[in-house]
């Protein structure tokens, strides 16, 4: 995902490595409010939870999950504001 070409792909990121269940979510439904509708949010987990988590978040949010990533343990998930 991060190859450069895509840098433009998100308006923010969140890093939240190294918390667990459920502060993921937590953190990224709060920077998500402050951003615009259809503005996409980068998120960097290693929370093994956050494979189940982030997706079910975003269906009931009504977010759209663009796409995600496992790199070594670094989970990274694009979210487009709903």
């Amino acid at each position: 995902m991060d190859d450069g070409k895509t840098r433009a792909a998100w308006d923010q990121d969140l890093d939240a490595q190294g918390l667990l269940c459920p502060l993921p979510v937590l953190k990224a439904r709060k920077r998500l409010a402050g951003m615009a509708q259809g503005q996409v949010l980068r998120m960097l987990a290693t929370d093994p939870a956050a494979v189940i988590d982030v997706p079910h978040f975003c269906a009931e949010a009504g977010h759209d999950l663009l796409g995600s990533e496992d790199q070594d343990g670094l989970q990274i998930y694009l979210i487009r504001k709903g």
